[in-house]
């Protein structure tokens, strides 16, 4: 889908203390530093993704 919506996210809490789970949901959204902000396709994966650790991240318009 070339051209599709996108949606930016910037890691904003430590991922200090949470499972391995959540970590690796952070690094498939491809965050690897605090107050980093990728932009990703916004499909149906990805808005799963953000919901498994909305606790440490903000979504931006």
């Amino acid at each position: 889908m070339a051209g599709g919506k996108k949606v930016r996210v910037r890691y904003v809490r430590s991922e200090i203390g949470y499972d391995r789970r959540q970590r690796a949901t952070l690094r498939g959204l491809g965050l690897t530093r605090l107050r980093q902000t990728v932009e990703l396709e916004d499909t149906p994966a990805v808005r799963g993704m953000i919901d498994r650790v909305r606790h440490l991240i903000v979504v931006e318009d």
